[in-house]
């Protein structure tokens, strides 16, 4: 029986990099996108493309109605990622209402799996220095932040579909980072602003941050291998914001940041930075909410998924030096 995949979110950062990693093997590749969406990172690429919003269940009728003897699978990588500290609603549209819709259309044609994208947010914090692995049960009121409650509550939803009959599995990226961003993503405007001379200090802190293909290829294993039901972490390793930027440093040639910006002194001007960023029409590098993850020295494990998954994370050195120079060779960055 033939394959296809069906791609929501096939324009956004991942979903791009997921797309031309399938067209690559040779599979059978469907996307959606939003109806007025730029398909520039998707055009070369020899795949279907339909139009529709994930909010809007009668719009991705088309896209769901596949041919009887195809298995289809769903990766349902559409969502709204945030670090801003208001305007809820549409994060939770998009994140909840939209995963609801996919859902039940997958119930509804007998879609051969579903791989629901989630994020490490939507798992509890531990005390520092405690190392992170899956879970089996979430809930919004365990996790802050809007963006983590929505990823949280979506996930729930997922999970209890497979009681329902649905074969579906969940991935949990950490931080994404890497080339083939075309929009503005939270860790490529930090890439933009330093090497554009915006970035003046570094904030103490880091996260976990996974390079885009690597995640790429843990999905399509996971759709491939992955057990019913079960939720895999596609992570790296935790980086420091300041060995982030001296890597950058290393491979642009760009002088090194050395001010340090007190964590009192980030707090209290977050607000600002949220406003400024708002005004430039570009994502926020720091917030409330982003603060508060960088200090929380999350570190996560993705044992489970190289023991199931063959999932393997390249070095991070190499994923900033191949963003740099993606951003370099597509005229991303402006001196």
């Amino acid at each position: 029986m033939a394959r296809m995949f069906l791609v929501t979110g096939a324009c956004g950062h991942l979903g791009n990099i997921l797309v031309r990693s399938l067209t690559e093997r040779g599979e059978t590749v469907r996307c959606l996108a939003m109806p007025a969406e730029s398909i520039e990172p998707i055009r070369d690429l020899p795949v279907e493309l339909f139009r529709g919003d994930v909010c809007d269940i009668d719009s991705l009728e088309a896209f769901f109605r596949v041919p009887e003897t195809a298995e289809a699978f769903v990766i349902h990588a559409a969502g709204i990622v945030s670090i801003a500290s208001r305007h809820p609603k549409r994060v939770y549209e998009v994140n909840v209402g939209g995963t609801k819709n996919i859902l039940r259309l997958c119930l509804r044609n007998k879609i051969s799996r579903l791989v629901y994208v989630s994020s490490v947010h939507a798992i509890p914090e531990k005390a520092k220095g405690e190392i992170i692995s899956e879970i089996t049960a979430f809930s919004p009121d365990g996790v802050e932040g809007v963006y983590a409650k929505s990823k949280a509550e979506a996930t729930r939803l997922v999970l209890d579909s497979v009681r329902q009959g649905l074969n579906a599995v969940v991935v949990q990226p950490s931080g994404i980072v890497g080339p083939g961003d075309y929009g503005h993503g939270h860790v490529t405007q930090l890439f933009l602003d330093y090497l554009e001379g915006r970035f003046k200090a570094i904030i103490e802190g880091g996260y976990d941050f996974a390079d885009v293909r690597d995640v790429a290829e843990g999905i399509i294993a996971a759709a491939e291998i992955g057990g019913c039901g079960e939720c895999y972490i596609l992570g790296n390793r935790y980086v420091t914001v300041r060995e982030f930027l001296q890597i950058l440093s290393e491979v642009s040639g760009e002088p090194p940041i050395r001010w340090v910006l007190p964590g009192i002194f980030a707090k209290m001007t977050a607000p600002l930075s949220e406003f400024y960023y708002k005004i430039l029409k570009q994502p926020p590098l720091y917030t409330p909410y982003s603060l508060a993850v960088l200090c929380s020295e999350a570190r996560f494990s993705h044992r489970k998924a190289e023991q199931e998954l063959g999932y393997h994370p390249r070095e991070f050195r190499e994923t900033v030096r191949d963003t740099y120079q993606w951003l370099l060779s597509h005229g991303r960055i402006r001196k």
